[in-house]
C-alpha cells in the first residue's frame, strides 16, 4: 500500500502489517457495481498511470480498455441499471453495441453478443513490477520497510499505543493497520478477532504465441464473459484465461482457518486442476475460437482472501482502540492504491474521506462464525459474475445464529431478508400470491403484496418485526455529557424519545440515532441493523478518548422489537394492558414500561412508517408470545403482519429521510434538511458543531429535493442519474413506488436553483430518461401532525 507525499505524518505514526507476496492476474478497472468503491479504483488507477515518473520504477501497466460482454436480455438490463448510476460519477464508462465489442475485440465470436459494457483505461499491470515500485515510493517519503517481518505478538499499552514484536525487535506505534492477506486471521486471533476472511483457490491460463493475437495492430481490450464467467486480456503475443468456479466445483482453503496458514508459506502456488476449469475452457473457446488451437504453457493457482460479501473488511475495528483493517481485498492490485490513500486521509484527518460503510470492517461480528464464512465466500466466488439484481438476495450460510423471538413464527409466511446477520420479513404471502425470491430491475412478485401491506397500516394495523435494530444503554456519571458532545440536537428528558444525529468533524452525518432516556443518566440508544457495531465504535472512542465516567453495553441481541403500526393500533394494544394508550395518556414521542399480556414491555410512541404507531421492545424469549397475542387481540380489526418493502415506502410517503441514502458521511445535515434536529445553539460542544457553522455562514450549493416521477414498470432504487436540459445536474438517493398516490417518489439532490417546487428534471432509469418534478413534502402528513391540525381545526371552531 502506497502512500502520498502529504502523509509523512501519518506514516511516522503507524505500523502496517503487510505481505509482499504477489498473486494476480494483474487486472486494473474503473469499473465497480458500488457507488464510491468506484473512487478506490479510480484513486488506484490515477497513482499506477503516474507511478513510473514519480519512483523511476517500472509497472507495465497497459490501458487498452475493457469489455463486459452482455449475451441475455437480462444481462442487457444490468448494464442499463449500471449506466444509470454512473453519469454522475467522474469515470468513464459506456454501453456499446456488438459492431464497438468487435472493434475492441476482433478474436470475438459474435452470434451470442448483444451489447457490451465499455470502460475506457481499464487493462492491467504487472503486480510485481507495482509492488516493487509501491514500496520505493513509500521509501522515498520516509517509510522503513523489513522484509521478512513475521509479527510474532501484539501487545497493546496502557495509553493506547501498541508493541508489534518481530524478529527485528518491538516496534512501538500509535496505531496498527492489518494488511496481512491471507495472515490476517493470524493477526487477528492475537488480540481476540476472528476476522471472517478465508482463502479461495484461483486459477488461470496463459497460452503461447497465438498467430492471430500476434498479428494484431493494437493491444486487445481486456473481456469478461459474465455468462460463462472468465476474463481474458493479451499477454504479450499470447492470451491470459482466469474462470470463477462454479460453487460446487470451486476450492476453499479451509484448513488454513482451522490451523493457520503453514509456517514458511510466501511465493508457493497450489497444484492447478484443469478438469475443474473445463467448463469455462469449452465455453471461451466458443466466444474466443482462437483458443481451440493455442497451447497452455502455464496454469497458475494461487490464494485470494474472500470475506463473506466479496467486499474487504477497511477501517478502524470495533472493541479495541487503535486497530485498523485492510484484508479480504478479492481483487487486491485495483484496490490497493485507492485503499492506501481512503485509509491515510481518515487516520490524518479523523474522519473517512467519503463514505465506505459497505467495507466497514465492523459490518460483522461475533454471528459471523467459520461455518457461515466459508459458506458465503463460496457463494461469493461462484456468483462471481451472475446478474446484479436490485434488493439482491443470497442465501447460502442462512440463517446465521441471530434470528429474532418471531422468527420461527413468520420465517414461512413471507420472503425474508438479510440484515447484519438476521432474518427480517420483507415482505408476506397470501393466497393467489407468486411466492419466493423473484430478482427483477422492474417491479416483479412483490409489488402487488407490497401495496396490500400499505394499505394495511394506512387503514388499519400492522405488525413488523424490527428487531435487527442495533441497541445500546449508556449510563453513568458522565452518560449526559458524552452524550451531548456526541450528538447535535439535546437530549431528550427522561420518559421522552427524539432523534438525534452524530456528526464528523467537517460535519458531515455519521449516523442517525433515537434517544430515549429511561431514568436520570440511563440512555436507550437505537440505531439501524447496518450501523450497529459502526456507530458504537465511534461512541466507545470519544469515551475513551474524553475519558467519560459511563458505562457503555450493546444489548442488540438481549431485546427483541415489534413495531405496532396504523389507526387501529391504539385500540389493539388497549385490549392487552392496563395502561392509558390514548394520545393525551401515552404522547407522541413518549417511553413507558408497561404491561402488555402479562410481559413488561418497553414501550415508545413512534413509527417509522409515519402512522399512528408504537415500538415494543421486550426480552427475546417472550417475544412470540407477546407476537401472537397482538394478533389475537387484533383479530377483528383485521390486523396481519408487514414487511421492510411496506415500510420503506410509507416512510418516503412521509418524506422520512434514511441513513445511508439521504444522509451518511458524504452528506451535511443541513443539505439533508435535518435543521430541525441540528441544535447549533445548544451550549455544548459537539463534534462538527464549528464545521456546521461555517457551512451555513457560507451557504449551501445543493438541496435534498422530493420528487414524483412519471414511470411505467419501473420505479427508482436510489443513486440514478438525473438530467435536466441534457446535462447531469444531480441523483437521487432512494425511491419506491406511492401506493397512497400510484406514482414514483425519491429524494435526490439537486443544485439549489433547481429545487423550487414546480421544477422539471428527468430520471434517467433502464437507459431511458423519465420526466420528474420537484414537489412538496411530505406526499403524505404523518398521523402526528394530522392529529396536531385536526385538534387545530377544532380549537378554531
Amino acid at each position: 500500500v502506497y502512500f502520498f507525499k502529504n502523509v509523512f505524518y501519518f506514516l511516522k505514526m503507524t505500523l502496517l502489517i503487510l505481505p509482499l507476496f504477489v498473486f494476480q492476474a494483474g487486472l486494473t478497472t474503473y469499473y465497480h457495481p458500488g457507488i464510491n468503491v468506484k473512487k478506490i479504483h479510480y484513486d488506484s488507477l490515477k497513482l499506477y498511470e503516474n507511478l513510473e515518473a514519480e519512483t523511476g520504477q517500472a509497472v507495465g501497466l497497459h490501458t487498452p480498455g475493457s469489455v463486459r460482454i452482455a449475451s441475455t436480455p437480462a444481462r442487457v438490463d444490468e448494464m442499463r441499471y449500471q449506466m444509470t448510476r454512473t453519469h454522475w460519477h467522474v469515470t468513464e464508462q459506456y454501453m456499446i453495441g456488438p459492431e464497438k465489442v468487435q472493434e475492441l475485440f476482433p478474436l470475438l465470436n459474435m452470434d451470442k453478443v448483444l451489447a457490451g459494457l465499455y470502460t475506457p483505461g481499464d487493462g492491467h499491470i504487472d503486480p510485481y513490477s507495482l509492488t516493487m515500485a509501491l514500496a520505493a515510493g513509500a521509501r522515498m517519503y520516509g517509510a522503513q520497510i523489513y522484509n521478512p517481518a513475521p509479527v510474532t505478538g501484539l501487545s497493546q499499552m496502557s495509553d493506547g499505543k501498541w508493541d508489534v514484536q518481530t524478529p527485528h525487535g518491538t516496534i512501538r506505534a500509535n496505531r496498527i493497520v492489518n494488511t496481512a492477506g491471507f495472515w490476517a486471521r493470524e493477526v487477528g486471533k492475537m488480540i481476540g478477532f476472528e476476522h471472517p476472511t478465508i482463502p479461495v483457490h484461483h486459477q488461470y491460463v496463459v497460452t503461447a504465441t497465438v498467430p492471430e493475437v500476434k498479428a494484431l495492430k493494437k493491444e486487445l481490450a481486456v473481456i469478461r464473459d459474465l455468462e460463462a464467467s472468465y476474463y481474458l486480456r493479451q499477454e504479450r503475443d499470447g492470451l491470459l484465461f482466469g474462470p470463477y468456479e462454479k460453487m460446487e466445483k470451486m476450492v476453499l482453503q479451509d484448513s488454513w482457518v482451522r490451523e493457520g496458514v503453514p509456517p514458511g508459506f510466501g511465493k508457493e502456488l497450489f497444484e492447478s486442476d484443469l478438469d475443474r476449469i473445463m467448463e469455462h475452457i469449452e465455453m471461451a473457446m466458443e466466444m474466443v475460437p482462437v483458443l481451440k488451437k493455442a497451447d497452455i504453457i502455464n496454469t497458475v493457482s494461487g490464494p485470494i482472501t474472500y470475506t463473506p460479501d466479496l467486499l474487504p473488511m477497511v477501517g478502524p475495528h470495533q472493541g479495541v482502540s487503535n486497530y485498523w483493517t485492510a484484508i479480504g481485498f478479492g481483487y487486491g492490485i485495483i484496490h490497493a492504491g485507492g485503499m492506501g490513500k481512503f485509509l491515510s486521509d481518515w487516520i490524518r484527518n479523523g474522519e473517512p474521506p467519503y463514505d465506505l460503510i459497505e467495507c466497514d470492517p465492523n459490518r460483522y461480528g461475533k454471528w459471523t462464525d467459520v461455518p457461515f464464512t466459508c459458506a458465503k465466500a463460496r457463494e461469493s466466488y461462484g456468483y462471481n459474475n451472475v446478474v446484479g439484481y436490485p434488493k439482491e438476495e443470497r442465501f447460502a450460510g442462512r440463517p446465521t445464529s441471530r434470528t429474532s423471538g418471531v422468527y420461527e413464527l413468520l420465517k414461512d409466511k413471507g420472503s425474508m431478508g438479510f440484515h447484519a446477520g438476521w432474518e427480517q420479513p420483507h415482505w408476506f404471502y397470501k393466497p393467489g400470491d407468486e411466492t419466493g425470491y423473484k430478482p427483477s430491475f422492474r417491479r416483479t412478485n412483490w409489488f402487488g403484496p407490497v401495496g396490500r401491506e400499505c394499505r394495511l397500516v394506512m387503514e388499519k394495523v400492522g405488525v413488523i418485526d424490527l428487531t435487527p435494530f442495533g441497541k445500546f444503554i449508556v449510563k453513568g456519571k458522565d452518560s449526559h455529557k458524552l452524550l451531548d458532545r456526541l450528538f447535535a440536537n439535546t437530549m431528550p428528558k427522561v420518559g421522552l424519545t427524539n432523534i438525534s444525529h452524530m456528526l464528523t468533524p467537517n460535519g458531515r452525518v455519521y449516523a442517525e440515532v433515537t434517544i430515549t432516556q429511561l431514568e436520570p443518566g440511563k440512555f436507550l440508544l437505537i440505531t439501524g441493523s447496518g450501523s450497529e457495531l459502526h456507530d458504537l465504535r465511534w461512541i466507545e472512542r470519544e469515551a475513551v478518548e474524553g475519558r467519560y465516567d459511563v458505562d457503555i453495553s450493546n444489548v442488540t441481541d438481549d431485546i427483541g422489537v415489534l413495531g405496532i403500526a396504523g389507526p387501529d393500533s391504539r385500540k389493539v394494544l388497549q385490549k392487552l394492558t392496563n395502561e392509558d394508550m390514548s394520545d393525551a395518556g401515552f404522547k407522541f414521542l413518549h417511553c413507558k414500561s408497561i404491561e402488555l399480556a402479562g410481559v413488561t414491555v418497553r414501550a415508545i410512541r413512534i413509527s417509522y412508517t409515519g402512522e399512528l404507531g408504537w415500538e415494543l421492545y421486550i426480552d427475546q424469549k417472550n417475544m412470540a408470545a407477546v407476537h401472537q397475542a397482538i394478533m389475537a387481540a387484533g383479530k377483528d380489526e383485521g390486523i396481519d403482519n408487514f414487511g421492510t418493502y411496506a415500510m420503506n415506502s410509507l416512510r418516503l410517503e412521509k418524506g422520512f429521510r434514511g441513513w445511508g441514502a439521504e444522509m451518511n458521511c458524504d452528506t451535511n445535515p443541513l443539505e439533508a434538511g435535518l435543521d430541525y434536529f441540528i441544535k447549533l445553539n445548544k451550549p455544548a460542544d459537539f463534534i462538527g458543531k464549528a464545521a456546521l457553522q461555517e457551512i451555513k455562514a457560507k451557504g449551501l450549493k445543493r438541496k435534498l429535493s422530493y420528487i414524483s416521477l412519471d414511470t411505467d414498470d419501473i420505479d427508482p432504487e436510489g443513486n440514478e442519474t438525473i438530467w435536466h436540459n441534457g446535462k447531469v445536474v444531480g441523483n437521487t438517493t432512494s425511491g419506491a413506488y406511492s401506493y397512497s398516490s400510484q406514482q414514483s417518489l425519491a429524494f435526490a439532490y439537486l443544485p439549489l436553483e433547481l429545487c423550487s417546487v414546480g421544477q422539471k428534471v428527468e430520471v434517467e432509469l433502464l437507459a431511458r430518461k423519465y420526466q420528474a418534478m420537484v414537489i412538496q413534502e411530505p406526499l403524505v402528513l404523518t398521523e402526528p401532525t394530522r392529529t396536531r391540525l385536526q385538534k387545530k381545526a377544532k380549537g378554531k371552531v
